[in-house]
């Protein structure tokens, strides 16, 4: 199944970062899965540069660590 990201905004404000996800659908652990690599790029173990890399290698194992389900919510679908 493909699923496209097509816009991401993270916005860092007092102690919290929210990270907003917007796509035609996702799947399973997706967005958890882009969390836990894009933190492991702001704590410094990974480089932004890798991240295009990740994605091209499809081995979900290159990718940073599924981040906990705490937090997450769905807040708007949108059916065209």
């Amino acid at each position: 199944t493909v699923r496209s990201i097509h816009d991401i905004r993270i916005v860092l404000q007092d102690d919290r970062i929210t990270m907003d996800f917007y796509g035609n659908g996702f799947l399973y652990h997706m967005v958890r899965i882009l969390v836990g690599t894009l933190l492991e790029v702001g704590r410094g173990n990974l480089d932004v540069s890798q991240i295009a890399d990740i994605i091209a290698s499809k081995d979900r194992a290159n990718a940073g660590p599924t981040a906990p389900a705490k937090g997450l919510k769905l807040m708007q679908i949108e059916y065209l």
